[in-house]
């Protein structure tokens, strides 16, 4: 079988031992330091946030945000973005890991079509990050929308549509010049 990607079928030490030091650094180590990095990032925006609340507590005012960007708050919004993003990742890059371990001590496991989708999934990596990123974004879902009206991308009362004031006013504030 050939395939652009590790030589899974090879009995000797020095390929089982590539695989195995493969798989700590291509697969578990990134994943432990996705999951940790995103963590701390959940943590200080939730920090953040308490902290924007205790402020407001002071100031004797129920919110610093008006009630529409009450609804979804960023610290809801990045739990969402970053949760979708490891997720993504996972599923891209754990059929790979199991062909090379299936390719290691279960042969039969791995046929050619198992072999070829999981590379697809695994190149395939690169574009989930900029689509997560980029529909999570209210101005790019707003101009999705006005561009494609039928992909029913609705950034009216959805999660998070008018949550960030400055790309909602930005967006209301196109909309008037263009109509007049």
């Amino acid at each position: 079988m050939l395939a652009c990607g590790t030589d899974y079928l090879t009995e000797t030490e020095l390929s089982r031992s590539y695989l195995y030091i493969y798989s700590v650094w291509v697969y578990l180590f990134p994943l432990a330091y996705i999951i940790y990095s995103y963590t701390f990032i959940v943590k200080a925006v939730a920090a953040h946030e308490k902290g924007m609340r205790e402020q407001a507590k002071k100031m004797g005012v129920k919110s610093l945000r008006s009630e529409e960007a009450q609804k979804t708050s960023a610290e809801c919004r990045l739990c969402k973005v970053a949760l979708m993003t490891v997720t993504l990742w996972f599923v891209a890059w754990t059929p790979y890991f199991i062909i090379n371990w299936g390719g290691m001590f279960n042969r039969p496991m791995v046929t050619p079509l198992f072999s070829i989708w999981g590379s697809v999934f695994a190149k395939a990596n690169a574009v989930y990050n900029p689509i997560v990123y980029a529909i999570s974004h209210p101005k790019y879902r707003a101009a999705l929308e006005k561009k494609l009206p039928c992909l029913a991308c609705n950034t009216e009362g959805r999660d998070g549509g008018a949550s960030d004031a400055g790309s909602t006013a930005t967006a209301q504030s196109t909309e008037k010049a263009e109509s007049a």
